[in-house]
């Protein structure tokens, strides 16, 4: 877990005290809450009789399972954690966090968040913010990072974006709506990185650039790691019917979104019914 602020100690040593539990106690309960996304803990501590879990709206389980006076301890802690995680968006996330090595390389971004304080109408920042990532200030959370031979990126599903660092240039790109479950890339310097979403292996290249080096950044020159002929896309006449016309829909589905105009459907519409 984050480093906690000065004022989200005194937050914590606060809560510990209502509680008449300690304040160790109380943050390794906080990382649990956290952990659980603010809606359960799977927990171990010495003042909670060891192993135990809670959720919230269900059953506060101990190891001494006929204590109920520390069940109800452990709940109305958990309670008050939840709460205070749920009040910090940037605590809670969807979707899995994964971190990815490869080559030996890693990436993790670590938690924080601000709580707004009813009594004293101020803001608190709860944990100490972490350096800015290599990907900028603007994101955060990404659902897998990873490096390989040079290239790193990193990929945040909720704001549909991919970050790619590569020789000294990042790039930011909209990955509309593909899912995103793994990356690929050729053995050598600087090669052509590819991933897989639910339509089949994907040139990153093929991605819309939102910016080179910065948020104001939007016109840029292709990657260094152009898409190459071994992720050649097969050709155009081997899709079946059916997958051309599931195409369609998913760009209609876009298009009722706002992420291509009418000019652009109907253009990419054309090209897909003339493979027919």
């Amino acid at each position: 877990m984050a480093q906690l602020s000065q004022a989200g100690q005194q937050i914590i040593d606060d809560i510990a005290r209502r509680h008449g539990i300690s304040v160790d106690a109380t943050v390794s309960m906080l990382d649990a809450v956290i952990r659980g996304n603010g809606s359960m803990a799977q927990f171990s501590h010495p003042e909670f009789a060891g192993s135990g879990q809670w959720m919230r709206g269900g059953m506060t389980m101990v190891s001494d399972m006929f204590n109920n006076q520390l069940k109800g301890r452990v709940d109305a802690l958990c309670y008050e954690l939840a709460n205070l995680v749920a009040s910090q968006p940037d605590l809670l996330r969807t979707g899995s966090f994964q971190s990815q090595s490869q080559n030996g390389q890693e990436q993790f971004n670590g938690s924080y968040g601000n709580r707004y304080d009813s009594d004293t109408g101020s803001n608190a920042s709860l944990f100490v913010p972490p350096p800015v990532d290599w990907w900028g200030p603007d994101l955060r959370w990404p659902n897998s990072t990873g490096a390989q031979n040079g290239v790193r990126y990193a990929y945040f599903s909720q704001a549909r974006r991919l970050a790619i660092e590569a020789n000294g240039q990042v790039t930011i790109y909209d990955t509309l709506d593909h899912q995103i479950g793994g990356f690929s890339q050729q053995q050598s310097y600087g090669g052509t990185l590819s991933f897989n979403s639910q339509y089949g292996l994907i040139d990153v290249a093929s991605l819309p650039v939102v910016s080179v080096n910065g948020p104001a950044s939007y016109e840029a020159p292709a990657p260094s790691f152009a898409p190459g002929p071994y992720y050649a896309p097969p050709p155009v006449n081997t899709a079946p019917p059916q997958d051309i016309f599931g195409m369609i829909e998913k760009l209609a589905d876009l298009r009722s979104k706002g992420v291509l105009d009418e000019a652009e459907f109907q253009a990419k519409k054309a090209e897909l019914l003339s493979r027919l």
